[in-house]
């Protein structure tokens, strides 16, 4: 209970404000803490497949550390994940939600992207 009236206390404090609706997993100490920290006008949604939008933004980064299994310490885990999201934006190619882009585009994108970061490691 003490750890999800902390971890809601710090989204409020980084939001600042409460938001219309929170999705979670179900855990039993998750309404309370909303009840309690964020208020009652919060809605309060679980489900298993709610949030799997937002646990799948999380799966690339779990396939790169688990050969590691896990971190040594938070400061490497900071590290680690701010240089994987700088690399995951370079090489997307998408902008938009659904935009289409064909595979011979995408194909072509990431190469010039490749060749342009090889340059710049080479340079470094």
């Amino acid at each position: 209970m003490d750890a999800a009236k902390r971890f809601f206390q710090q989204a409020l404090q980084t939001v600042g404000h409460a938001p219309e609706r929170v999705i979670t997993n179900g855990h039993r100490s998750y309404p309370r803490a909303i009840r309690e920290v964020l208020g009652k006008d919060v809605l309060h949604r679980w489900n298993h497949y709610l949030n799997n939008r937002r646990e799948q933004d999380h799966r690339g980064i779990k396939q790169r550390y688990y050969p590691m299994r896990g971190f040594g310490s938070f400061p490497s885990a900071s590290r680690f994940c701010r240089a994987f999201d700088e690399v995951r934006q370079f090489f997307r190619i998408r902008t938009t939600i659904k935009q289409p882009v064909s595979l011979q585009q995408r194909r072509e994108m990431f190469r010039q992207r490749l060749v342009a970061l090889q340059a710049l490691v080479q340079v470094a």
